[in-house]
């Protein structure tokens, strides 16, 4: 038989001794390490991403507007004062005051945004050369009477034509280098936008490839071993207790292996040791055979063979002591009384040893027993000794049992007639039977008011010719409580003294209920 237990060849070195935990452990942890480096790197992309979309939409976007609505702004002024100037109307200073209301509120929001060097060189140079026009032309025209401000404005067109060239072109300049801000700043965007979407196909690779690794070291490293030793143990368990069982994967399940394979080594021990005591005990039970095959001779020569010279030597003995009682001395009286009642508790074992064997040997027919009528038919044997005592037995209605009836009429003849022997002197036996049943199980018990058992002997009392009183002052063999616990047993049931009993003696035994007699019947006491 092959008790080694194979391994497969596993990587020399420090790995070789690594349990499943330390392999989990170590994977895990180096697994949360790279998502973790991976999801550093995702944020960094959708904080980058962020960044410039927020820089995007909240600075150059509104900043390129702002400086179109300035610029549109200073074209209304223009056009106003230019208007003003060429008709004296005053209607035409209506463009100037929106365009420089408008002015002051770009303005206000452009100074904000323009937060570098550049753009805000731009407006500074923007808000320059407005500053220099409106004091040069647009405010002095504004200001003056509607004839004057035609002669002024002659006077000036060429300068103002000038510096306002001056003007358009710095925030001509000022929008191309917003709009280039602008262009820029998108084509960051879609870089950063491009990097986070690798970025992130990036992270969901490595978390497929984690996963798959992840599956296929558990396959190799665990599920695998364990499939390969539950199927040799599977394989042990229907009985092919040859079958080596192998240890493979981590330190851990390759010590499972052993140990399992040390227990296998155990069973196959204890089957070889289980088979050489079947063996012997089949050797056993066939000697038992043979001695119980005797033992039924034994009784068949102990009922006729042995009775037959019994009753000589009693029938003899009574009719020496009838025909010669008083011719002799009193001390031959006395010693032929002693040869009678020798025969005669002799001839009473032998017939209660024989009843003793015959349990659960001869009478072993199990059927329904209605145990009323099996009672009734014990109290009618008894009546004689029930009359001569003065005896009240009462009993609740019995139910019916599975049993041999004739075990089961020892059995109460047993009972009642001890409770009505061992009677206290001073009163007259009362005898209670109860019956209770509980969980598919009958509780009967035997209660008197006789004179009891001392505890010590509770146990003792059911031993074969175990007696607690002479002869001379209680009949009998020691038989009778013996024969009622083999027969109570033989049935499957329990039988003891209650200790809780005091006054006399309570004898509780127990026999298992049928599905017709589970449902007790109404207690009440028959006499």
């Amino acid at each position: 038989m092959q008790t080694a237990i194979e391994t497969e060849p596993s990587d020399t070195g420090v790995l070789s001794g690594w349990t499943t935990r330390r392999w989990l452990r170590t994977g895990v942890a180096t697994t949360l390490a790279v998502l973790a480096v991976l999801g550093s790197l995702g944020g960094w992309a959708m904080w980058r991403t962020s960044q410039i979309t927020s820089e995007l939409v909240d600075r150059r976007s509104p900043a390129l507007i702002e400086a179109m609505r300035l610029e549109q702004a200073m074209v209304n002024q223009e056009t106003g004062i230019r208007g003003y100037g060429l008709s004296g109307r005053a209607d035409f200073l209506q463009p100037y005051a929106q365009g420089v209301t408008d002015e002051k509120a770009a303005l206000r929001l452009l100074r904000p945004l323009a937060e570098d060097d550049h753009a805000a060189a731009d407006l500074a140079e923007v808000e320059r050369l407005a500053g220099h026009w409106q004091r040069r032309v647009a405010r002095p025209i504004s200001a003056a009477p509607a004839g004057e401000a035609v002669k002024l404005a002659t006077e000036r067109a060429a300068e103002g034509k000038s510096d306002f060239d001056a003007l358009r072109r710095s925030m001509v300049r000022q929008q191309d280098h917003l709009q280039e801000e602008r262009a820029t700043a998108a084509r960051a965007l879609r870089r950063a936008e491009t990097l986070r979407n690798w970025m992130f196909a990036v992270i969901a690779l490595v978390i497929v490839l984690v996963a798959a690794l992840v599956f296929e070291g558990l396959r190799r490293g665990v599920t695998a071993p364990l499939t390969r030793l539950g199927s040799a143990a599977r394989e042990v368990a229907r009985g092919r207790f040859d079958r080596s069982l192998v240890g493979t994967g981590p330190a851990d399940l390759r010590q499972l292996a052993l140990d399992t394979e040390a227990m296998r080594q155990r069973l196959v021990e204890e089957l070889k040791f289980s088979e050489q005591a079947r063996t012997l005990l089949d050797e056993q039970a066939e000697d038992l055979k043979r001695s119980n095959t005797e033992l039924e001779q034994f009784a068949y020569v102990a009922s006729h063979d042995l009775q037959e010279p019994l009753r000589k030597v009693s029938s003899f003995t009574q009719l020496l002591q009838r025909r010669y009682g008083g011719q002799l001395d009193a001390k031959a009286d006395q010693y032929i009384a002693f040869a009678v009642d020798g025969a005669n508790r002799m001839q009473t074992l032998i017939n209660d040893l024989l009843a003793f064997s015959r349990v659960g040997r001869v009478h072993n027919d199990h059927q329904t027993v209605d145990l009323e009528s099996v009672m009734t038919k014990v109290l009618d044997d008894l009546s004689v000794t029930i009359e001569e005592t003065d005896a009240e037995i009462a009993h609740d209605p019995l139910p019916t049992v599975v049993g041999d009836a004739t075990q089961l009429g020892m059995l109460w003849q047993n009972l009642l007639s001890n409770a009505i022997k061992f009677r206290s002197p001073d009163r007259p036996p009362r005898v209670q039977v109860s019956a209770v049943c509980h969980d598919d199980v009958w509780t009967f018990a035997v209660t008197d008011n006789g004179i009891g058992i001392a505890p010590e002997f509770h146990e003792k009392v059911f031993v074969l010719f175990q007696r607690l009183h002479t002869k001379d002052a209680y009949p009998g063999t020691g038989i009778g409580l013996a024969m009622c616990k083999k027969v109570v047993e033989f049935h499957g049931g329990a039988i003891g003294i209650d200790a809780g009993h005091t006054t006399g003696t309570r004898v509780v035994f127990t026999l298992p209920a049928t599905a017709s007699s589970s449902a007790a019947p109404q207690r009440g006491a028959q006499p």
